[in-house]
């Protein structure tokens, strides 16, 4: 036991580090990109006083 190596592990502890795959800081990443859009969206509203659809002309 005296020759046992000290490994560091190879994922880095970092909480918003961006990592690939269903992990809980892939999810942080996605709640905070769907906060982006969806305060993006209505600024959007509240500024040109139309609704997104309207805005991109599908409606």
């Amino acid at each position: 036991m005296v020759d046992v190596k000290k490994t560091t592990p190879s994922v880095s502890e970092d909480p918003n580090a961006l990592r690939w795959g269903f992990t809980p800081q892939s999810e942080n990443w996605n709640g905070r990109f769907a906060m982006i859009g969806f305060i993006s969206a209505v600024a959007l509203e509240v500024f040109s006083g139309q609704g997104i659809l309207h805005f991109w002309g599908i409606l």
